[in-house]
């Protein structure tokens, strides 16, 4: 059984968001039309508190897109966005939510990042996305959405990493593309085994 495996498609990843990806809101129809063909469904929604960790808000003197070391390891520092609640955290408005199965939420714990749909940041505290695909006997996933460098990527790597056979719609995702960062994902990406479409 295979599954869709829709990544952050919110407000504050599209033009006009906090953290807006270019050209964010131009995949949402098309991800729509993937939806109504999926056997399942899962939506990934970024959902931090308002002093998260990875804020540059939350460190003196440090701006967006600094890098600082965390205990888990390198942590970009990200303009304040998808704050619990607010309508930057809230799906794309043309996104048909009703669609999904199952929604997993993920860096709401303060002290550390989460862009994977599998795993938090320090690569070991679990989303209990990975139970949910096997318990349905899901072993094929389809991810698309934003951004293709960061969250897509890091939840294709794990899926790849768990077993699972992943492909990366590459036409339905789009990338913040910072230092180089989409050309490295690409390359972790196919390193991991997973198929870039």
């Amino acid at each position: 059984m295979s599954a869709l495996i829709v990544i952050d498609v919110q407000n504050d990843f599209c033009p006009g968001g906090a953290l807006a990806v270019p050209e964010g809101d131009q995949i949402v129809s098309w991800i729509n039309a993937q939806m109504e063909a999926a056997e399942a469904v899962v939506l990934t929604q970024d959902w931090h508190p308002a002093d998260h960790s990875s804020f540059a808000s939350q460190h003196d003197g440090q701006e967006p897109y600094g890098l600082i070391d965390m205990p888990y390891g390198p942590q970009v520092l990200w303009p304040d966005h998808c704050v619990i609640g607010s309508t930057g955290a809230a799906f794309h408005s043309d996104l048909m939510t009703d669609r999904a199965d199952l929604v997993i939420r993920k860096g709401y714990r303060r002290a550390i990042d989460s862009y994977s749909a599998f795993f938090e940041n320090d690569q070991t505290t679990p989303t209990g996305l990975e139970g949910y695909l096997r318990t349905r006997g899901i072993t094929t996933l389809t991810l698309v959405g934003l951004a293709t460098d960061f969250c897509v990527a890091y939840s294709a790597i794990d899926a790849a990493k768990l077993g699972f056979d992943v492909t990366v719609r590459m036409d339905l995702c789009r990338a913040i593309d910072l230092n180089g960062s989409l050309a490295a994902a690409k390359k972790d990406m196919a390193q991991a085994g997973v198929t870039l479409a």
